[in-house]
């Protein structure tokens, strides 16, 4: 059983929308924010730790791209906890995958990374790779909220019958 779509004689904007949002959603949001932190943070040295290392040390911009990244990935996933007024449907979109995928590449060790080494070897990582990090930075964050201003926008709309 679906129950009715209610639909906005106006739609709201995003932060209206967020400002909708249950609590539950909120602490959904903060947890998958924290587990983004240590998920990015512990293989790529940010967080030191014993197993794992960097060869070359973080960037000035590493942090703030994985704080900025584990919000906006914080929120996305929170668009997927059902809400009690909007119907269960198919919530597609690759969008919020891709754009914490490429963080873990954007804020890591250029040649701490295996896949670099074995693609570019040690010089071609500091030479190629490491200079195309912050692009993967500032990509990842666009993905991101991308997905997050997709999913917001879509969640009140009126679905199309098939």
């Amino acid at each position: 059983m679906t129950l009715p779509v209610q639909v906005d004689a106006e739609p709201r904007s995003i932060t209206a929308e967020l400002a909708a949002w249950p609590a539950r959603r909120w602490l959904f949001a903060i947890g998958t924010a924290v587990a983004t932190v240590l998920v990015v943070g512990i293989p790529t040295d940010l967080i030191p730790n014993p197993v794992f290392g960097r060869d070359i040390p973080p960037t000035a911009w590493s942090w703030p791209v994985l704080i900025l990244t584990a919000v906006l990935a914080g929120m996305v996933a929170a668009t997927y906890v059902a809400r009690k007024d909007t119907p269960d449907r198919e919530r597609g979109g690759k969008l919020g995958a891709a754009g914490a995928f490429m963080t873990f590449f954007a804020v890591g060790c250029p040649v701490c990374n295996k896949l670099v080494l074995l693609a570019l070897g040690y010089t071609g990582a500091l030479q190629f790779f490491a200079p195309v990090q912050p692009f993967l930075a500032v990509g990842s964050i666009v993905l991101l909220a991308a997905a997050l201003i997709v999913r917001v926008r879509r969640e009140r709309s009126c679905p199309v019958p098939a």
